[in-house]
């Protein structure tokens, strides 16, 4: 569930489909036969492709050994002989030697597997390893190593291109024939294929969800806001009029959001109210660029974002805001949300589904809502954040040691995970505690085996999740889990503002784009200095004010820093996409 690519947000990620960051069919219809949830796709047209996901992918804390990109481990202190997987995890994923799965890949294979796992940090980490140039065998992690990576070490990771045609990846070969868009996702502009992404297939096509209180509404005689303007009402009345009708009039949080990071913008943001001046982002927002009637801009200088930072700052002056929406982290953001016992705390936010959002005891109080207009009346339609690309195809899950020692070894273990039972457990958990298999293509999601879990935490608790490398077929029946439809239901306020994207000039294509290492380098240079600019004054805006004095100055230093640059880049690379 939720976990974002030019620059990416550094977000703690939510335990479910996330986050993070982007893809490629353009319509899902969902559709329930004898209680399974199947799914039928329009496929997109040769423009129609994904956007890239946009947040840091969260991981552990754990300090890796050396690396040596051999099966030997030698310096690494590891087993002989023994496959090295680096492994980028959920903060809440229990350890590798805990999922049977992972123990069949080990049979699989023939060779034991040593497991680098890693929940935090990895962006400092890989640094360090990329530099030194010794990586291990295979590194497992949605974007562990980004496209920017690979256009800049290219040279220490195995094209896996050849592999596909001497029968050592029959799997990947299935899928990019099954999936044609994925192999292009994958192959490098000389042909080159680095990495493997996957297909997810099931995932809605946004992951940003709205909520309100309802009960809260109910208790003060008030209607579910539709409006800025209405929404502000609300919230004031949340503020002083002891909403969850505890005695305490203070007690009561109007809103909240989660951690906005200092490489832009991700899921459960307030970019998402762009959509309401009928701005399209994809996947939260992440650097700002977005793609509009076929041109490329960025959010962070348009005037649009300006007149959302004006409404966000009067909020936060009024006390409507949580005061720790800039420093709380992620799991301060959800346990806040889910209150205390019967006794909700938050009356307006966003989230991947109630019970996610809220827990299991709350959610019943809140209630989905449709994108709010800017104002009422207003003859531009509303947007929303578009994430079906990234979610249902996530990019650069798995790559492979140039250096590996044991190649046949490191070969079978990609394939592996590309094996129809592999995959969904890689996804859902373990076949018995987690997944009941029916026949050989038909399988239900159990609910949590610990009776108080909800679906998508126990699902970042059992298993890889989304972080694995998977291929979920479109030919096998999935009874999904109940977080899964919940977040279907809870999309279809949402559905309109949705349709009003265009995926072919409204979607910027990101994951499908390869650029030259040069531009990718330029792009990355400008952006550091860009967010570091941008980010700092989304804080200082939000809390202090003064964007009205500022904004021409500040528009003129971030198009000075490079976006002008970076723009141009962006618009000459969808041109040639979208004319091919």
């Amino acid at each position: 569930m939720p976990i974002s690519v030019l620059s990416l947000p550094t977000l703690n990620q939510p335990p479910y489909a996330d986050p993070r960051d982007d893809r490629g069919w353009s319509a899902l219809h969902q559709i329930e036969e004898d209680s399974v949830l199947s799914f039928t796709f329009r496929e997109p047209t040769a423009r129609r492709r994904g956007i890239a996901v946009a947040a840091t992918v969260a991981l552990s804390s754990l300090a890796l050994t050396a690396c040596t990109g051999g099966g030997s481990g030698e310096g690494g202190g590891g087993e002989a002989g023994a496959l090295q997987v680096l492994v980028i995890k959920h903060p809440l994923t229990q350890d590798m030697a805990k999922m049977q799965w992972a123990k069949d890949l080990e049979e699989e294979i023939g060779v034991p597997i040593e497991w680098q796992e890693v929940s935090a940090d990895w962006d400092q980490k890989k640094s360090t390893i990329l530099a030194s140039g010794d990586i291990p065998d295979l590194i497992v992690g949605t974007n562990a190593i980004t496209d920017s990576d690979l256009a800049t070490y290219g040279s220490l990771f195995e094209d896996l291109a050849p592999h596909l045609d001497d029968d050592a990846l029959p799997n990947v070969a299935g899928m990019f024939e099954a999936q044609p868009l994925l192999k292009q996702m994958a192959t490098q502009a000389d042909g080159q294929i680095y990495s493997v992404p996957g297909y997810k297939r099931f995932w809605p096509e946004t992951v940003t969800h709205q909520y309100i209180n309802q009960q809260w509404l109910d208790n003060l005689g008030l209607a579910v806001p539709t409006t800025w303007d209405e929404l502000f009402d609300v919230l004031v009345a949340f503020k002083e009029e002891d909403a969850n009708g505890d005695g305490d009039p203070n007690d009561e949080i109007p809103w909240d959001w989660s951690p906005v990071g200092t490489g832009g913008f991700g899921y459960f943001q307030p970019t998402v109210m762009l959509g309401s001046l009928g701005l399209p982002i994809a996947s939260g927002g992440g650097a700002g660029y977005f793609l509009e009637d076929g041109t490329v801009g960025n959010f962070l200088v348009d005037d649009r974002y300006r007149e959302l930072m004006e409404f966000l700052h009067k909020a936060y002056a009024a006390g409507l805001i949580s005061e720790e929406v800039m420093t709380h982290d992620y799991s301060a953001y959800q346990s806040t949300a889910r209150g205390e016992g019967d006794t909700a705390k938050v009356g307006f936010s966003w989230g991947w589904t109630a019970s996610d959002r809220f827990g299991a005891q709350l959610a019943p109080q809140y209630t989905a809502t449709a994108p709010l207009q800017a104002e009422a009346g207003q003859s531009e339609p509303v947007a929303w954040s578009y994430d079906g690309y990234g979610e249902n195809f996530p990019a650069n899950q798995i790559a492979m040691s140039a250096r590996s020692d044991n190649k046949e070894a490191a070969l079978a273990a990609i394939d592996a995970f590309y094996d129809q039972d592999m995959s969904i457990q890689v996804l859902f958990g373990d076949i018995g505690p987690n997944i009941e298999k029916v026949d050989d293509s038909t399988y239900t999601v159990l609910p949590p085996a610990d009776g108080t879990s909800d679906p998508s935490t126990w699902k970042w608790t059992s298993s890889l999740a989304d972080n694995g490398p998977m291929w979920i077929r479109d030919d096998i029946e999935v009874e999904l889990p109940t977080d899964l439809q919940e977040a279907r239901d809870q999309a279809v306020p949402l559905a309109d503002a949705i349709a009003n994207i265009d995926l072919e000039e409204d979607v910027y294509p990101f994951q499908f784009i390869k650029m030259s290492a040069e531009d990718l380098n330029t792009i990355s240079l400008n952006n550091t200095t860009i967010l570091n600019l941008t980010q700092t004054k989304f804080a200082e805006w939000l809390t202090q004010g003064g964007i009205e004095e500022q904004w021409d100055d500040y528009v003129a230093q971030v198009e000075g820093a490079g976006l002008t640059q970076n723009v141009e880049i962006h618009q000459k690379y969808y041109d040639e996409f979208a004319a091919g």
